[in-house]
């Protein structure tokens, strides 16, 4: 099922177009944005004129087009505040309809929050939770407190920064004195909401849609390292955020656009939005925000898809990871039951090197979720996968991991073969204390599958002081794999200071008569 969802927002209009799956995923096909400024029209009219209606019905005309093109079974459209509030929104709506056959749906507020956070827990790990997530639109900000098991709490009010900027901004830079009345206005409305949402205890905060997520890519701009490719789920913290905003304040709109991670578009609109950010975060205790690029129009998608299919979603807050990674191996068409086999081996191989690597829970999930993707880039061409894997692994949309993480995961795929795993210029973030054990563990785990036949069936792993020796349980000659394994062993004896030796203990034979093949060991050694 191919869908497409219009977000006709106060600012911008979106088109997302998307393959659904029956369980409750989806993969972007195309994305479309059109700053068309309807607030702007709606605040000093009152209504939609008739030329800002003409430019309405002239792009969603176009991204009908663009839907029809790409073969949709169904489009779904949403209309926000600036439709909304427009004295004429449903003569607006109703002439969409007439002349696009796109019926469009005008939701309230509360709506328009509980779509948001649907997308928000798809896209970003809510742990800790509960979370407080904030979404700034064109005229509205939705206020929502949630956990992975759903909505618990929210509210929209009018303060969308394009309202914002109408009522409040006339001078550039902005005035000291408009920055007081700004903030003053801000206080009023945010103060009775920060002590409503204090007694949920939220422990993590979360912001969505363009200005905010414009805000976290000017921050990360500022660091000394490169910026990542995706920024869901990149965190700032306050303390990197207020020099930023103390220069958006002080600056012009020639000043502005020369801020790198400023889209063009809302260079006049940044200053409203970061006053907006800088009281939230004083108000609401706010030491560091995650980014969450879904928003309103993947919510929509995400509606649609639960319309069809009733399932719930898991409490589970940690199961979008999961289900990012297993969307993309199999949009990637990765040999499943290597895949799986050898990060079933990987995570034994992990489990019982604890003493030597000392690694966290979480770096066993990573290492598992590399393993399912390693041989991801055979998609593109078998020669030179690992360099295609991490390629794909960084643009493959995964939900719920920081840059960071992803940044792993294709270290993972791109040095699990040979060489020396480091930080580069496409993987800049790469934590090299937690990639090389975790590549040294894969390599032995896939050269345990050379064959990819799953004739070892489990590992242990004895460990001494200079000697480790992984003892192999196999249902059948394992010679190949005995190759795989030692042709890669030299990363995890450099890693751990240890000689690495296999010993094989065969599965016995069902008929009753002797094993399978004799207990063998590549070197006799016990450690």
């Amino acid at each position: 099922m191919r869908i497409a969802a219009l977000d006709l927002g106060t600012n911008s209009f979106h088109l997302l177009i998307a393959d659904a799956h029956p369980d409750g995923g989806f993969e972007k096909i195309t994305t479309e944005k059109a700053m068309i400024r309807l607030g702007d029209v709606v605040s000093r009219h009152g209504r939609v004129t008739d030329a800002a209606l003409d430019v309405v019905i002239a792009t969603v005309r176009r991204f009908t087009l663009l839907a029809e093109a790409a073969d949709t079974t169904e489009i779904h459209a949403c209309a926000t505040s600036a439709i909304r509030s427009a004295a004429n929104g449903d003569a607006v709506v109703d002439r969409i309809e007439a002349e696009t056959g796109v019926a469009v749906e005008v939701i309230s507020g509360r709506r328009e929050a509980e779509l948001i956070f649907g997308a928000v827990r798809a896209s970003v790990l809510l742990e800790p939770a509960p979370a407080l997530c904030f979404d700034l639109g064109g005229g509205s900000v939705e206020i929502m407190v949630g956990d992975a098991g759903g909505l618990h709490w929210a509210t929209s009010e009018h303060l969308g920064v394009g309202r914002l900027t109408a009522e409040f901004v006339t001078t550039d830079p902005i005035s000291k004195d408009e920055q007081r009345r700004l903030r003053a206005h801000l206080v009023e409305i945010l103060e009775p909401i920060a002590e409503a949402v204090a007694r949920f205890g939220p422990k993590r905060f979360v912001g969505s849609s363009g200005t905010l997520e414009d805000l976290g890519h000017m921050v990360a701009t500022r660091r000394k390292q490169n910026v990542p490719d995706s920024l869901n789920q990149l965190t700032f913290t306050r303390d990197e955020f207020l020099p930023l905003h103390e220069q958006i304040l002080s600056s012009d709109a020639d000043a502005r656009l020369r801020l790198d991670g400023l889209e063009a578009r809302r260079v006049d609109l940044i200053p409203a939005g970061s006053l907006f950010l800088a009281t939230a975060m004083e108000l609401f205790g706010i030491e560091d925000m995650v980014v969450s690029e879904w928003a309103l129009r993947e919510g929509i998608v995400l509606d649609a898809i639960a319309r069809r299919d009733p399932a719930e979603w898991s409490d589970d807050p940690r199961a979008i990871r999961r289900a990012s990674v297993e969307a993309l191996a199999r949009r990637c068409n990765v040999a499943d039951d290597h895949a799986r086999h050898v990060a079933a081996l990987a995570c034994e191989l992990f489990d019982h090197t604890q003493e030597l690597h000392g690694l966290s829970s979480d770096d066993r999930e990573l290492l598992e979720y590399g393993a399912l993707l390693h041989d991801i880039g055979e998609h593109v061409a078998s020669q030179g996968h690992h360099k295609h894997g991490a390629y794909l692994i960084r643009h493959g949309q995964l939900r719920g991991f920081t840059p960071e993480e992803v940044q792993l995961l294709a270290g993972l795929a791109r040095w699990h073969r040979r060489g020396q795993p480091k930080s580069t210029d496409e993987l800049p973030l790469l934590d090299e204390a937690r990639l090389r054990p975790l590549t040294a563990l894969l390599r032995i785990a896939d050269g345990l599958d050379r064959s990819r036949s799953g004739t070892v069936e489990r590992v242990d792993v004895r460990v001494g002081p200079s000697l480790a020796v992984v003892r192999i349980t196999a249902r059948d000659d394992c010679e190949l794999e005995l190759w795989g394994a030692r042709r890669k062993r030299e990363l995890f004896e450099k890693v751990f200071g240890r000689d690495l030796e296999f010993a094989v203990t065969p599965t016995p034979r069902s008929d009753g008569g002797g094993p399978g093949l004799d207990g063998q060991t590549s070197r006799s050694a016990t450690p």
